[in-house]
This record gives structure tokens, C-alpha cells and sequence, in this order.
């Protein structure tokens, strides 16, 4: 993590956008890994800044409007991910969980300004794709990104960078997860 945090850094991220996919994947992977993520960029700022190295801060995120609920802005933006409104036997099983998607995941995060939709969504596919067990959710990611005007050539392109930087096998999957989609999609 800390090699993959550093060459971000390199690239151009900004410290807030890295804080930023690191906090958005306490919804993905959990907040001891999203913690532990973190901790391990505090150190490596510490250590770059021990070094000389000046990180550019990036913007800071905006204030969230008071105007709607969580819950409103977040069921507005899911429907926008998606494409239409989000509903299922599942939610019905479990409403809670369906409230807590909505208000807190794609209505307190995603309604954050450092990052727009389509980075957000690569840093969640990039995180599922390095989960076992959750193909049934990285489906759902890819189809939010093409709905969300990444191409699929980006996505190909993002495939390709999963298996330089993860592995073989998690771009493996990865692909064929997104050519499911494609194939259920026509």
C-alpha cells in the first residue's frame, strides 16, 4: 500500500483525493481497512516530508448543502448512478440497509466535492476487484460506470492497470466480470 500511495502521490494526486478514496473505502472494504489505509498515509507523509517532498494539498471538501437530508441527496445520486431507482428484494428483506446505502454512502460520500463520480468509481472497482466474493458488486460498479460516461475503452485501459499493479489473476476477474456486463447489457 504504501508504494501504490506513493506512486499516486507522484502521478499528481493530490493528498485530499487520496484522504478522500481512502475514507469512500470504509464502504467497500471495511473501516479497519479503510483505518489502517490511513495510518499508513499519515506515515508516509510524514516520511516524504522528512524528505523534503511537498505534496500539493488539493482543495478541501465543500460543505455538504443543508437544504436535503442525507437520505434525499443520497437517493437523487443513486438514481443518477444507476439510472433509474434502486429497489429489490434484498432492501425489502433489510430496509435498513437500503437507508444506509442511500443517507450515508451515496448521500454523505458521494456528495462530496474532491472527487467527481468517475473517480470515485474507479477507486470502488479497483476495490472490488481486489475482493474475493463480491463479483455481484463489481457488476454493478462497471454498469454504473458506463452509465456514468466512463467508456469502455477506459474501463479496458483500467483492467489493464489492475493487472500491472495488482495482479494477473484480479485483472483476470475483473475482466470477466465487465464482459458479463457487456453481455447482459445487449
Amino acid at each position: 500500500m504504501k508504494a501504490s500511495l506513493e506512486a499516486g502521490l507522484d502521478a499528481g494526486l493530490t493528498v485530499n483525493e487520496i484522504k478522500e478514496i481512502l475514507v469512500q473505502m470504509y464502504a467497500y472494504a471495511g473501516f479497519p481497512r479503510s483505518l489502517n489505509g490511513l495510518g499508513t498515509f499519515m506515515a508516509v507523509m510524514e516520511e516524504r516530508k522528512s524528505k523534503g517532498c511537498k505534496d500539493e494539498m488539493g482543495k478541501d471538501a465543500g460543505l455538504i448543502p443543508t437544504d436535503r437530508s442525507s437520505l434525499e441527496f443520497g437517493t437523487e445520486n443513486q438514481t443518477r448512478l444507476v439510472g433509474q431507482p434502486v429497489t429489490g428484494a434484498l432492501f425489502d428483506f433489510a430496509p435498513a440497509i437500503d437507508q444506509y446505502l442511500k443517507a450515508h454512502l451515496f448521500g454523505d460520500i458521494f456528495q462530496r466535492d474532491v472527487l467527481d463520480w468517475k473517480e470515485r468509481e474507479l477507486a470502488t472497482i479497483a476495490a472490488l476487484a481486489n475482493i474475493k466474493g463480491v463479483n455481484s458488486q463489481l457488476q454493478a460498479h462497471f454498469s454504473i460506470s458506463l452509465n456514468n460516461n466512463l467508456t469502455l475503452e477506459q474501463l479496458y485501459d483500467f483492467v489493464s492497470v489492475l493487472d500491472l499493479m495488482c495482479s494477473p489473476e484480479v485483472a483476470q476477474n475483473a475482466q470477466s466480470v465487465l464482459e458479463q456486463v457487456l453481455k447482459n447489457n445487449n
